[in-house]
């Protein structure tokens, strides 16, 4: 989110959640992406906040209720408030509980891996509507074909990154592995630590594929631990998913910090070859 807009939409969330009669006297922005991420004090109860026409925020709360119907590990919707999208001043707003965030190194790789197959085991569960992970990959493409999209992207890069997206796209989509719901990024950004374990959060990503496609996002040591998994298949889909995201540097409306420099330690991770970090080990892309 802009800067210029952030201070609005932190009014947004700060008067909507006094309309609501949660006590407010000060707000701490989290995240700053696509939305904004508040925790809102004393009442401490999360406020995620987007643009109006970010229409997948209906999505999430719809998805969030019927995944904790299921058991499965997932942020709770603030319980004090209507479960719903509120929207004021150009911008939706939905309250969620607040947990403690957590690092890699807070959380054992078998905990994290038995959380994530309790998401996809609750999300086999459900019949949703959602883009197949293979969506995500035809729009990485065309950004990457298109230098009007992607003016500052070399020509050996958008070569290397149109091969690579487009063998893999091929030899993933040949696999033939089972597909379901998955949580489209479960990296440890995405990972909350509460009083009963992990808990996932920002739905919005959900899409169909693999469930190597969501192990890409993750750290190798949680990968090993998910059982069943196929591992050279894990290994594609994270050079995919790097290849996606190097692509996604390029583009001039990418909010993401210091993109194009991301993009370029992405660039040099994809020519020298495997192993493939998976997304989730933050260090080695920063």
């Amino acid at each position: 989110m802009e800067a210029s807009d952030v201070s609005r939409a932190m009014a947004a969330a700060i008067s909507t959640a006094a309309e609501l009669d949660l006590a407010v006297d000060d707000a701490i922005v989290l995240h700053n992406s696509n939305k904004l991420a508040v925790r809102l004090l004393p009442c401490d109860v999360f406020a995620r906040v987007a643009h109006v026409g970010h229409e997948v925020a209906e999505f999430e709360v719809d998805l969030a209720q019927r995944l904790a119907d299921t058991a499965s590990p997932v942020a709770s919707l603030e319980p004090r408030v209507e479960p719903r999208v509120y929207e004021r001043d150009g911008f939706v707003v939905t309250f969620w509980t607040y947990y403690g965030f957590v690092t890699p190194r807070q959380v054992s790789p078998s905990e994290y891996a038995n959380a994530l197959k309790r998401l996809h085991e609750g999300m086999r569960r459900l019949d949703v509507a959602t883009p197949h992970f293979m969506d995500r990959v035809a729009g990485a493409q065309q950004l990457v074909a298109s230098r009007d999209h992607t003016p500052a992207l070399a020509d050996e890069d958008r070569e290397l990154l149109s091969s690579t997206l487009r063998s893999l796209r091929r030899a993933i989509g040949d696999s033939g592995a089972a597909e379901q719901l998955l949580h489209g990024e479960p990296h440890p950004g995405n990972v909350l630590s509460a009083r009963n374990g992990l808990l996932f959060i920002d739905l919005e990503t959900c899409c169909r594929g693999p469930v190597e496609f969501d192990l890409a996002h993750v750290p190798e040591e949680v990968s090993e631990h998910y059982r069943g998994a196929d591992q050279e298949l894990v290994r594609e889909c994270r050079q995919l998913v790097l290849a996606m995201v190097a692509a996604w540097r390029w583009d001039p409306g990418d909010q993401f910090p210091n993109g194009q420099r991301a993009g370029r330690a992405i660039l040099r991770m994809l020519r020298d070859g495997p192993p493939w970090p998976a997304l989730g080990d933050l260090r080695r892309l920063s």
